[in-house]
């Protein structure tokens, strides 16, 4: 973490959804929400960040009245504020279907996320009529867990990462939260230097690392924390307020 980090002028505020902007009840709390609000009408824009499908986070963007773009599945999508898609990067039919089969063969939780669907329970009769955009796996064994880890880096054309201790999210190569934020910044006119990014896992170091300020939650994993240039609260304790405020709004 650095100690000495400078002010910077932020005009885009990237936040990380579940164990970040959500508590554990996946709600935004009333001070998050303010803060959020406080930013837009400062002209800071504020885009969501997620590993979550669009279905599952565009809600929360139209009741937080955001007025920019929004970046799903890891990055695997771009939307603009109408819901138009403006970019996907989906993963090798072969390669799902070889996730699967690794999920089946270690008796694994898994969900599998499509163009127009998310799985979780069942997959489709055949795998390779469907576009992917991301699969995960959902393992308490850390053995397990291990082993399939080195299956997948050693394909070695996976972009790997976790949204918790226990899962496993994989994406194409090269897909992840700060290439597409680098692109958001391409479309506003924005550097990297220009964003503030919030987050919790290992799916946003990307991201914190390539910010201008990256934050870490105090609940986030070590590594997140490690890699950040500041820790606010956890997710319960409104740390993306704080992180905002501190940043943003109160800057001198």
């Amino acid at each position: 973490m650095n100690q000495e980090l400078s002010y910077k002028e932020i005009k885009l505020i990237a936040l990380d959804m579940d164990g970040t902007l959500l508590n554990e009840n996946n709600e935004v709390s009333e001070e998050n929400r303010k803060a959020i609000k406080a930013a837009e009408a400062k002209g800071v824009k504020v885009i969501l960040s997620t590993g979550r499908s669009y279905p599952r986070c565009s809600e929360y963007a139209k009741a937080l009245e955001l007025s920019s773009y929004l970046i799903t599945v890891n990055g695997g999508e771009i939307f603009d504020s109408s819901g138009k898609l403006i970019e996907r990067t989906s993963v090798n039919t072969d390669l799902v279907q070889w996730m699967w089969d690794l999920s089946q063969k270690h008796k694994t939780h898994y969900w599998a996320v499509s163009s127009d669907q998310v799985y979780r329970a069942n997959m489709p009769e055949n795998i390779h009529d469907s576009e992917w955009i991301k699969f995960g796996f959902d393992i308490d064994d850390d053995a397990v867990r291990e082993e399939i880890l080195q299956e997948l880096r050693n394909d070695g054309t996976l972009e790997i990462s976790n949204s918790s201790p226990t899962n496993i999210e994989v994406n194409a190569l090269g897909v992840n939260k700060a290439v597409a934020i680098e692109k958001v910044c391409s479309f506003m006119g924005l550097t990297m230097e220009n964003v503030m990014a919030c987050g919790d896992s290992l799916n946003d170091i990307a991201m914190i690392k390539e910010a201008g300020i990256g934050v870490a939650m105090g609940n986030a994993q070590k590594t997140v924390k490690d890699t950040a240039d500041w820790v606010t609260a956890t997710n319960r304790e409104d740390g993306v307020a704080k992180a905002i405020h501190k940043w943003v709004l109160d800057v001198k």
